[in-house]
């Protein structure tokens, strides 16, 4: 475990707080006149899904959580269980809770492989902890209604329906069948591929 310093917590970095790994939402170093800076955090418990607010004042540091990165399949999802697998063994199936998987749900495709962090705590137990997606993927447009000329009141967008099921804008241009490239971070249309 490395050990971080007040102003190297910043926004992605994962920490051990109260013996909970949690994803650094938001930090803000304050400097005031009269007193020391301090870093103002908000931290999502990548457990419980519970948002904290922290502060860390120059002479405190925070232990960086030991993470490793291990590849799964999405299979498929059902009533807010979403099941995965070890891409080498089909047979070795388990589910992640819908609040773990968070904003990435709605990029999820059948059979593709996404990347699991795993957490390890003292006692050796290994834990899933957050789902990660490439940052660009692509899918087929499954519903595009047809441009019509002229209508650039939206800003010459549309919204589109994507295979998995998921809507968003994009250009008029786009059409059914096309395959469009996203942003898995900001959900926002990049270009067609």
């Amino acid at each position: 475990m490395s050990q971080l310093q007040y102003n190297e917590i910043r926004e992605k970095k994962i920490i051990i707080h109260d013996d909970e790994p949690c994803e650094v939402v938001e930090s803000h170093v304050a400097r005031t006149q009269q007193r020391k800076p301090q870093n103002q955090v908000k931290l999502k418990s990548l457990i419980s899904g519970k948002t904290i607010s922290a502060t860390f004042h120059v002479s405190e540091s925070a232990d960086e959580a030991d993470i490793n990165k291990k590849e799964v399949t999405f299979l498929y999802s059902n009533r807010g269980e979403y099941w995965f697998c070890d891409p080498n063994d089909k047979s070795n199936r388990f589910k992640l809770d819908v609040v773990l998987i968070g904003e990435a749900a709605k990029f999820l495709k059948q059979n593709s492989n996404v990347t699991a962090l795993v957490w390890s705590n003292d006692n050796e137990e290994e834990k899933i902890i957050k789902i990660t997606l490439p940052i660009k993927m692509n899918f087929r447009v499954k519903e595009a209604p047809p441009a019509v000329r002229g209508d650039t009141s939206k800003g010459g967008n549309k919204v589109i329906t994507l295979e998995n099921g998921t809507t968003l804008n994009a250009p008029m241009f786009i059409n059914e069948g096309d395959t469009v490239s996203i942003n898995t971070e900001n959900g926002e249309y990049v270009e067609r591929v």
